[in-house]
């Protein structure tokens, strides 16, 4: 890894989906905090170098900060990159079962002995696969049942061409909704914004929304919580520059909160989506809930959902969740709006 003492860039990269760092770097905010120093801010969205792109997934890059999806988060951990996590942020999104609408499947219960479709997909670490499998399980326990109680079926999702701004593909379930239709699969699994509207729009019938379970824990998957991580050693070397990319993170919480429809509007362009599907999907507060913090309970949660991972095998190795957090920056973070205010 190169020098952090004397760097003259920063990485960063999010996923298409509601994230404070994304909203910050829609702002400007991230840019203009560093300005003055003479530091140039990349983020990965902008390239389409397979390398490059890489790191959104293992870490790979020094000076970097990522925030979306915890799966990639976690099995770059697990396989020994040395990242902290330095803030979480949790959006109850629609997780959606759906089945045929003429299907008579209406409770959980009734996907006893049914066909339920899990996407394959060709990335490092399948996300959307793990996502799939954990919204496909917990509805199975709503109805009593165990994963072998129904016959899981892989479905192979084409790959998909680079593009930038990330935006463009996957939540789109093409070829889950294909297997659905045509009679292959009973039951398939969707999330997010993009997810709802296919759903609605394609006549499914919504079995469960894993949003209606009442332990926080239990709805953990890959988009709650979400992660910021970044590369320890910048941390080691210079703390001062990680305090305030994550100060302009902290901060958008509190701009999110006083402009409702400029973050729906921003959710709606990150995510490919529109600002009535953002609120079906996300909540109508949703702009109440691009704060970023380490709440205990979302720690457990996360540490609850890096087990379900090591139990399907989608990380190669178990790890300390709460020795991966470092509550120094946010720390820091807090003393500073203190200070503030007083």
């Amino acid at each position: 890894m190169s020098d952090t003492k004397t760097i003259d860039g920063l990485w960063y990269t999010r996923c298409p989906v509601p994230t404070p760092l994304g909203l910050a770097a829609r702002q400007g905010w991230l840019d203009d905090e560093f300005r003055a120093d003479g530091l140039t801010l990349r983020t990965l969205q902008d390239t389409v170098d397979p390398e490059l792109r890489e790191s959104h997934y293992d870490h790979r890059l020094p000076h970097s900060f990522r925030q979306g999806g915890n799966v990639p988060a976690i099995w770059a951990r697990s396989r020994g990159s040395d990242t902290r996590v330095i803030g979480l942020n949790w959006v109850n999104e629609a997780q959606l079962i759906l089945v045929r609408p003429d299907s008579g499947l209406r409770t959980p219960a009734d996907l006893a002995g049914k066909r339920i479709g899990v996407p394959v997909h060709g990335n490092s670490i399948d996300h959307q696969r793990a996502s799939a499998l954990r919204g496909i399980t917990v509805a199975l326990s709503v109805g009593g049942l165990k994963p072998e109680h129904a016959t899981l079926l892989d479905l192979t999702v084409p790959a998909r061409p680079l593009t930038t701004g990330w935006n463009t593909g996957g939540g789109g379930y093409a070829t889950e909704f294909e297997a659905l239709e045509t009679g292959k699969v009973d039951a398939i699994f969707v999330k997010g914004a993009r997810g709802l509207q296919a759903a609605v729009e394609r006549g499914a019938h919504i079995l469960y929304d894993l949003r209606s379970h009442p332990d926080l824990r239990v709805r953990a998957n890959n988009g709650a919580p979400r992660p910021i991580t970044v590369d320890a050693a910048l941390i080691d070397a210079r703390p001062d520059l990680v305090v305030r990319f994550l100060r302009r993170i902290v901060d958008i919480g509190e701009w999110a909160k006083a402009h409702p429809a400029e973050t729906v509007a921003y959710i709606a362009r990150e995510s490919g989506s529109t600002d009535d599907w953002v609120r079906e999907a996300y909540g109508a507060d949703i702009h109440l809930h691009q704060g970023t913090d380490l709440d205990p309970a979302w720690i457990e949660a996360l540490d609850g959902y890096k087990n379900f991972l090591l139990e399907w095998g989608f990380i190669p190795a178990d790890f300390d969740v709460q020795a991966w957090i470092d509550p120094a920056p946010l720390a820091e973070v807090g003393r500073q709006l203190e200070l503030k205010v007083a």
